[in-house]
């Protein structure tokens, strides 16, 4: 199967998402679609799909035009796509969800569960996905949620598989599991696009890349025969730099001191246990850990979204144990969570009420019940300006600007008020090159004005390349220092302890 895109052209008012875009798949390989957040790639990908219609341009499937109405004709015409964020119901089980809209039926139209599960775990056979037609959708971790979204499309006959963003949200070791199932996708014959900005994942599994900026096709060649550098130019359209530049390490007087903290899970089960550790002004921490190993819990409980169980937390010498989100903001704590979509933003908020979020209530935004809407404009554009958030107006959603624009308005929002702690989870998951540089060097700025930084990464590149000092979480507990007078890092002992092995 070849399918071809022929002068895709997507217009949104002003906003031209995709220019004349020239595409072609082919089945038994693996195309790697790379470009800047906002570049593009979704946008193309969801007309192909047939969710969104071109204005210009066309479709062809093995060199006959095809014109898509909604997704229902992509699906039946054999493609598929698995969107970054999921689209599962998490009280149905994995079975549920694959056949749901397509149900198998038996005598009097009656769903026929026993069916669904027998087909459901023949193509689990088939393609080694491994995954329970019996679970529920909600107890299972992300990367076999992701398995239950590859299911669904295979179910429905998919040629082509469409992944967007496919590792944004997986841990490396999901990651590695997701590459087998790739390799045996391809091998089977289907045809794969494979959108990432990922540069090392593109050279591991990629056939062939296609480089989108601005919309347009800038680009086009073979992983072995491109270099990290030649691909990253080509997406941002300048030199990037890869290594993070940061001045000698000098650090003050201890901000933040945690000890023998404590968290429960709701079913008051240990999160995070016994953990003790200390940050000081100018110096950025970093802990590592596969995600899931309770710092989630440690990042909630230190920026006051949930209760301590037991320990002390002391911020300039100052108990802040169970201090509200509010307080704690007032006393200089900035804070990426984790989740944007989900506890940074509010998708259908504008782009200038999401810069005030935590700050409307207070001069210069608030002069008591009544917002100041002119401050509050003049300072968001200012802001956005400052931080690079690419916006045809600030007073667009936020729920329409790509990925890494959302992460920026976020560490904006946080980073432009008169801050002494940063805390930063995930700080660069699912961006490109260009967002990855640009968001390191506002968190090396941040420490090197005096600020405390931890930052949480389940990217062990990235926590080498910030961290000043490296501790490693496993199962709720800090079980490994590196660094500043301690044992130097080492990637391999990093990754060892990671996995428990120092536990």
């Amino acid at each position: 199967m070849e399918v071809e895109l022929r002068g895709i052209t997507k217009r949104f008012g002003e906003l031209v998402a995709n220019s004349s875009v020239d595409l072609k798949i082919r089945s038994g390989e693996v195309l790697g679609l790379l470009g800047e957040n906002g570049a593009g790639k979704s946008t193309m990908m969801n007309i192909l799909s047939g969710l969104y219609r071109p204005d210009e341009g066309e479709i062809l499937i093995d060199g006959k035009p095809v014109s898509f109405r909604g997704p229902g004709d992509g699906i039946a015409a054999g493609i598929g796509m698995v969107h970054q964020h999921f689209m599962l119901v998490p009280v149905f089980t994995v079975a549920e969800n694959v056949v749901l809209g397509v149900e198998p039926t038996g005598p009097l139209d009656y769903l026929d569960l026993a069916k669904a599960r027998q087909q459901v775990r023949a193509i689990n056979d088939e393609y080694g996905l491994q995954v329970d037609p019996d679970a529920l959708v909600e107890d299972l971790p992300v990367g076999i949620q992701q398995r239950v979204e590859i299911l669904k499309v295979l179910f429905r006959s998919a040629e082509v598989l469409i992944f967007d963003e496919p590792t944004a949200v997986l841990t490396p070791q999901e990651v590695t599991e997701f590459f087998k199932i790739v390799r045996s996708l391809k091998a089977a014959g289907k045809a794969l696009v494979f959108i990432t900005h990922k540069l090392h994942e593109i050279h591991e599994v990629a056939d062939r890349i296609s480089v989108l900026r601005a919309g347009k096709i800038v680009g086009e060649g073979v992983p072995r025969q491109t270099s990290d550098q030649e691909l990253a130019e080509m997406m941002v359209g300048r030199p990037v730099t890869f290594q993070v530049d940061k001045a000698d390490f000098s650090p003050g007087e201890t901000l933040l001191d945690v000890r023998n903290l404590t968290v429960l899970r709701e079913d008051d089960s240990v999160d995070v246990d016994n953990v003790s550790f200390s940050i000081r002004s100018g110096e950025i921490v970093g802990i590592a850990g596969v995600q899931g190993n309770g710092q989630t819990a440690l990042e909630d409980a230190l920026t006051g979204l949930r209760r301590v169980a037991s320990g002390v937390v002391t911020f300039a010498g100052r108990d802040v144990t169970n201090v509200s989100a509010r307080e704690l903001h007032k006393m200089g704590f900035a804070h990426v969570p984790e989740d944007r979509q989900r506890s940074g933003m509010i998708a259908d908020f504008t782009i200038a009420e999401n810069m005030v979020l935590n700050t409307y209530y207070a001069p210069p935004f608030s002069r008591g019940i009544v917002m100041d809407w002119k401050t509050v404009n003049e300072t968001s554009a200012r802001n956005a300006a400052a931080f690079d958030v690419r916006t045809q107006s600030i007073f667009d959603h936020a729920g329409n600007l790509s990925g890494g624009n959302q992460q920026k308005m976020i560490v904006a929002r946080e980073l432009s008020h008169d801050t002494k702690i940063l805390i930063a989870s995930q700080p660069t998951r699912g961006l490109d090159v260009g967002s990855i540089e640009y968001i390191h060097k506002r968190i090396v700025a941040a420490r090197d004005e005096g600020d405390a930084v931890l930052i949480i990464s389940s990217e062990l590149d990235e926590i080498l390349a910030l961290s000043d000092r490296i501790l490693v979480m496993f199962k709720g507990r800090i079980v490994a220092e590196f660094g500043a007078g301690t044992r130097p890092a080492s990637k391999n002992e990093i990754g060892l302890a990671m996995a428990g092995a120092a536990a």
